[in-house]
This record gives C-alpha cells, sequence and structure tokens, in this order.
C-alpha cells in the first residue's frame, strides 16, 4: 500500500478505536459505574499504538495502564499531584503502584508521541461531552467548555488544518445517509406486531456500532429507550430468523440502490468503474454437525463462515455493491464441489443492476479457468494472479536462462460454458522478490505488462474494508442459526456503507480533489448514529 495512503488510515484505526473506547467508558459510567472502575474495565485497543519503551526497559508502568490513567486525568482534569495521592488507582488500572507527578508528566511529555496524546483526548473528551450533553456528568467530570473549541472565523483558516465540519452538518448527513438503507428490509411479519421493523433495525445498529452481543445489547438498548420501546434479545433473534437469506440478500440490494440514487446527484457512474472480489471469514467455534454453511480456514485448524463481496475500488468511492454467501464442501457435510464461478457471477450480475464495470480484480482464490469464463461471458475484463503450476515454473526456468525480467504467454479456455483467448502476464513481484503470474482476458504486450499489473494493487482497499466491517459494525453472536449469521454480517456492510455515503456527501461541499481516506471516521459514525437513535433523557 503506497506510504500516502496508509497513514491517513491508520489515523482513521486510531480515532475509531479511541472513540470506542470512550463510547464504552462513558455507557458504563452512565449505568452508575466508578468512573475509575469504567475507564479500568473498558476494552481499551492499543495496537494502532507504540510505546517507545523496549519490553527490557526497566519503567514499572505497564503502556496499557499509563494510557488508562492519563485517559482518566483528561476527564477528570485533576493534577498530578492529587492523583498520586490514589492509590486504588494502581489496582484499577493493572500497574504496580500509582505513578508520582513526575512520572506522569515525563510519560504525557517523552513516553506517549502525538499518537498516543490524542488517543488519550479523543475518548476522554468524547466521556466529558457525552456526559454532559446527556445529562449524567458526575462532579469528577470536567466542565464541557474545557474540551469544546472555537470554530476558526472565516477568513482566518490555515491552509495546513484538516477539514472542519459542524456537528449539525454531520449529524444531518449521517441522518440522511441512515434513512436511505432502513427502508430496504421487510421481514414480512403482521402488521399489528408489537414492534416495527425499524426497531429491530435500530437495535442491530447499536449492536454493531457498541460491539456487543445481543442480550447485552438488547439491555443496553431498552435502558437508553425503555422497555416498551426496545425489543428484547430473543425476540430480536425471532424477528432476525424472519428473514430469509434472499430476504437479506434482496433488502441489501435494494438499500445499496436507494444510496447509490443519492450519489447520483453528486456524481455520475456512467462511466465503467474497476470492482474486486473478495471472501472474508467470520469464525466460529461451535460443532460442525450440521452446518452446512461453516468452512475450514485455510490454515486447516479453524472454522468459519465465509461471505464474498463485491467493491468499487480504486479513485472512487469505497462502497460494497454485492454480498454472497459462501458455502463449501467440507468433510462435516454432504455440499457438493466448490463451484466458486457461480459466486462471482451471482455478484456481478446484481452489481452490473448498479453501475457499469469494466475491470474485475481477484486473488488467487479465483484462479479457476470456470471463473474466467464467467467473467468472459458477463462482459468484463478481469486481471487475477494465478497460482504457479509446472507449466508457469517452465516459463520461469526460460525467463531466468535469457535474463528476462517480463514475459507474455498467449492461452485460452475451454470450458463447457464457452470459450475465450486470455494471456498469462509474468511480471516482478511488488515485493521486489520474483515473479508474480498474472491471467487476463486483455491483450496486453511485454512492454506495458509490468504497468498494467499495476492496478492489481487496488485490491489493497478490499482489506480495510473488512477491518472496519467486522471491527466497527459487525455485533457479536454466538448462534448456530445461519439466518442470524447472515442477517449479522449483511447490516454490517450496510452500516459500513452509510458510513461511506456520510463521508462523501461530506466531502461533496468541498472544492478540489476527492481523496479515499475518509473525513469522518468510523469512531464519529459511531458515535453520530448511536447518538441519533438515542436521544437525550
Amino acid at each position: 500500500m503506497p506510504e500516502s495512503r496508509r497513514k491517513p488510515l491508520e489515523r482513521e484505526r486510531r480515532k475509531t478505536d479511541a472513540y470506542r473506547g470512550g463510547i464504552e467508558v462513558a455507557d458504563t459510567y452512565r449505568h452508575g459505574t466508578p468512573l475509575v472502575t469504567a475507564i479500568g474495565e473498558a476494552s481499551i485497543r492499543t495496537e494502532t499504538l507504540e510505546d517507545p519503551y523496549p519490553a527490557w526497559h526497566p519503567a514499572p508502568y505497564d503502556f496499557e495502564g499509563m494510557l488508562r490513567i492519563l485517559i482518566y486525568h483528561e476527564i477528570t482534569a485533576e493534577s498530578y499531584q492529587s492523583i498520586a495521592q490514589y492509590p486504588e488507582l494502581a489496582d484499577e488500572f493493572d500497574l504496580e503502584k500509582t505513578p508520582g507527578p513526575s512520572v506522569l508528566s515525563r510519560t504525557w511529555r517523552e513516553r506517549f508521541d502525538d499518537d498516543a496524546r490524542k488517543f488519550v483526548e479523543i475518548a476522554a473528551h468524547f466521556v466529558v461531552k457525552h456526559s454532559h450533553d446527556f445529562d449524567f456528568a458526575g462532579p469528577q467530570i470536567r466542565p464541557k467548555s474545557d474540551v469544546t473549541t472555537e470554530k476558526t472565523p472565516e477568513g482566518d483558516s490555515d491552509e495546513d488544518s484538516e477539514t472542519e465540519f459542524s456537528d449539525e452538518e454531520i449529524v444531518r448527513t449521517t441522518r440522511l445517509a441512515r434513512n436511505h438503507a432502513f427502508g430496504s428490509f421487510d421481514s414480512g411479519r403482521a402488521q399489528n406486531a408489537t414492534y416495527e421493523d425499524v426497531r429491530f433495525f435500530e437495535l442491530q445498529t447499536f449492536m454493531g456500532m457498541v460491539g456487543c452481543g445481543t442480550a447485552q445489547g438488547a439491555a443496553r438498548f431498552q435502558y437508553r429507550r425503555g422497555t416498551e420501546y426496545g425489543p428484547h434479545g430473543d425476540t430480536h433473534l425471532r424477528a432476525v430468523k424472519q428473514f430469509t437469506p434472499e430476504n437479506v440478500l434482496e433488502g441489501f440490494d435494494s438499500a445499496t440502490n436507494q444510496v447509490l440514487s443519492r450519489i447520483a446527484s453528486e456524481v455520475s457512474f456512467r462511466r465503467p468503474v474497476t470492482v474486486a472480489i473478495d471472501i472474508t471469514t467470520v469464525p466460529y467455534y461451535g460443532e460442525t454437525a450440521g452446518m452446512p454453511m461453516v468452512s475450514g480456514t485455510k490454515d486447516g485448524e479453524g472454522r468459519a463462515f465465509k461471505f464474498a463481496t463485491l467493491s468499487i475500488v480504486g479513485r472512487n468511492i469505497p462502497f460494497i455493491l454485492a454480498v454472497e454467501p459462501v458455502r463449501e464442501s467440507s468433510a462435516w457435510d454432504e455440499n457438493p464441489p466448490n463451484r466458486i464461478h457461480r459466486v462471482v457471477r451471482r455478484l456481478l450480475l446484481r452489481a452490473k443492476e448498479h453501475v457499469p464495470i469494466e475491470t474485475v480484480l481477484c486473488d488467487r482464490e479465483f484462479d479457476s479457468m470456470r471463473v474466467f469464463q464467467t467473467l468472459s461471458n458477463l462482459d468484463v475484463n478481469y486481471l487475477i494472479p494465478k497460482r504457479i503450476t509446472s507449466s508457469e515454473r517452465s516459463v520461469l526456468e526460460r525467463m531466468e536462462e535469457d535474463e528476462q525480467e517480463v514475459a507474455v504467454e498467449s492461452a485460452s479456455v475451454h470450458v463447457e460454458s464457452g470459450s475465450h483467448p486470455l494471456r498469462f502476464l509474468y511480471v516482478p513481484s511488488t515485493s521486489g522478490e520474483g515473479t508474480t503470474v498474472f491471467a487476463t482476458d486483455l491483450w496486453v504486450g511485454p512492454d506495458e505488462a509490468e504497468t498494467f499489473c499495476r492496478r492489481y494493487s487496488r485490491r489493497w482497499q478490499i482489506e480495510n474494508e473488512y477491518k472496519s466491517i467486522k471491527g466497527d459494525f459487525l455485533a457479536k453472536t454466538s448462534s448456530k442459526d445461519y439466518r442470524v449469521r447472515l442477517f449479522y454480517f449483511v447490516f454490517a456492510v450496510l452500516l459500513y456503507n452509510i458510513w461511506r455515503l456520510t463521508d462523501f456527501l461530506l466531502k461533496a461541499g468541498i472544492d478540489g480533489e476527492m481523496d479515499y481516506a475518509p473525513v469522518l471516521t468510523a469512531g464519529e459514525c459511531v458515535e453520530i448514529v448511536v447518538s441519533a437513535l438515542i436521544p437525550p433523557d
């Protein structure tokens, strides 16, 4: 991934992790848990932060523990001298002892870098603002005015500063995006049912965005909205099971059409787009008997549900156009042999209902003559890395003897569904070692092969999509019912698309080139949508 794009995405992930930590602290504190305990029990993700002290460093203070104690400091605005007088903080934050003022000061100034300090401020300031906005700020919470800043006066803006949006702009845009999605799903339940479908969609959104399971999510949702408004966890699962897989996928397609129709007023997809198809897994740890939709993982040890997606990539709006469940043959079931080309066909047929498609990028899992012919039959171009077999090894050996770095070999596909010519492109690996072989249906000569294959780097976006979907929007569940698993995953993809739509609509009013990196992080979207679903008491 280019460095210019990696850094904004890493910054986005840090902000999302910080917001989620702040949300968990605020939610626990609101329910009457002492602030110190709420901070100590919160799931603070530190994977995106770096501790400059090596493992052998003699410092007795754990990095995560220091992060928690400085979040407490930022929420309360208590002095380092005062904090050092609380020995109980050491137990709550898993420290050997409560650090003294000099240690706290040195940690903030020297041990924490800009990313860690920003992480602390985002998490702490969310707790401060949220507790005042929803009227549960106790005496420990510093005034909201301490953590809010005035907007830069018009005409005095700093050209190097990031784009700022008002809370009103963000909330309005997020609600607009949300309203274009929920109406597309219909469970087919009776008109006189106790809860309308939208109540279940609101609960599902809440569970996905705060990262909890059905029972806990339903209880927390009822606490906020009332027992009459929010359904019980068991009721929610029964409602979800009313959606057949066909209902879920049709609802997603309808929601996608609604969202794209909103984008159409700002941008045109008349030009064909480049898309990427890939498969992601959601781990499963239960028994596999009677579970035909559970597949084995690549390492041969794990078990997982698998889902294929088709996404727009490149300089367009990152957006998932279609989702398809993957059913594989496994040792524990009687599923037929894998037919991945049929999954590809279903994805493309649905996606082409929304936008014209020019080129499809896939990984080696899709290296199949049937996949190549399926793509050709659907009149799209493709670029797919090929597995190295004896035929490819022979070419590689000849290239080495002739001291060639690039080669193009002609071939053809002949399967029951048709035939077409294709080419295998042998180009230097982007890792700097060895040669990568790509298959394409386009006429590409040796002179342009390496440049042409650089298009494949656009696929990196899809890996970041999966991280956001599963890390920021997927509700937890241990259900063995595949209807529940599919609904939860598809709804998480829908929330990801809402985030991307919201971010796009905010950018649409800005002059200049639109960049891939979002101005609205997933964490900020979490904060806003949850707030929009849960009005003040």
